[in-house]
């Protein structure tokens, strides 16, 4: 119990050493000094530190031949300090004012590798997904022979699942609502035909999507509960169109689990098209 309570003591006076030495550098004039401490701080895995102290630095040191350096190491101190917004910004920074830089390939991998850090879950606004996805995309554009280049294409693939997923969930939302009104928009009939459209465009914009599959399960039940509930000028029609479909499912997805689903509708659009 001692012993530990003397680490305890020990590591405490150690951490209090270790603010003190810093708070004492931040203050000092001595700006070289305040650099290489910066650097030995990043060095350490003390980001907050090295971070704290770059951002006063590199206004300093523009247009020196530490500039350059000093600006990438402090996005590379926000990016492991997992601020990821502030990273993304100061990597753009340096990308924009030296294009040529010795660091311009990872800073602009970079823009985009912060910033797909942030990336919400589906169900959330994919606003960041999109800048992530045009971030790597202007990777990739710019150096398309960059050791870099595996991640990057990787990460897209990655952010586009996100989008596709975001486009499953509300086509998936539409589907269950079924019947219901309450939400219907002036473009729509009901909520089986906006499930339709957001899954049509989804394979539209996402054609070699993992779960494509998924989007035309929902497409084939959602045209058949449309014609189930269609008024009887349109109902015919529907029917129609819904066995169109569930053929047109069969082809494609022969071993599918919903085949026995599309045999079954098959049936009674047929009672209705032939009476």
């Amino acid at each position: 119990m001692k012993k530990s309570t003397v680490i305890i003591l020990y590591m405490a006076a150690l951490m209090s050493s270790c603010a003190s030495e810093f708070n004492r550098v931040y203050k000092s004039t001595d700006n070289d000094y305040k650099y290489e401490y910066a650097k030995q701080c990043f060095a350490m895995g003390k980001y907050q530190h090295a971070s704290a102290l770059l951002q006063d630095l590199v206004l300093l040191r523009k247009g020196r031949e530490t500039g350059q350096e000093s600006l990438y190491l402090l996005a590379m101190a926000e990016y492991c300090n997992r601020d990821y917004e502030s990273a993304s910004a100061t990597f753009k920074k340096y990308y924009t004012s030296y294009p040529r830089g010795y660091f311009a390939e990872q800073a602009c991998f970079y823009i985009g590798q912060s910033l797909y850090q942030s990336v919400p879950e589906p169900r959330l606004d994919q606003t960041p997904t999109m800048g992530a996805l045009n971030a790597y995309q202007q990777f990739l554009d710019i150096y398309p022979d960059s050791r870099l280049r595996p991640v990057a294409q990787q990460r897209l693939f990655d952010l586009q699942d996100n989008l596709v997923q975001k486009e499953y969930l509300s086509a998936e939302l539409y589907y269950n609502l079924g019947g219901y009104f309450g939400n219907v928009n002036s473009n729509t009939e009901s909520n089986y035909e906006a499930c339709i459209i957001t899954s049509q465009n989804a394979l539209k914009n996402f054609p070699f999507s993992k779960i494509r599959e998924k989007f035309s399960v929902l497409i084939m039940k959602s045209k058949f509960y449309l014609a189930e509930n269609s008024s009887e000028e349109k109902r015919l029609d529907r029917y129609r169109d819904a066995e169109d479909e569930c053929y047109g499912f069969l082809n494609e997805y022969p071993e599918s689990k919903e085949c026995a689903t599309a045999e079954k509708f098959i049936v009674k659009c047929k009672k209705v098209t032939k009476d």
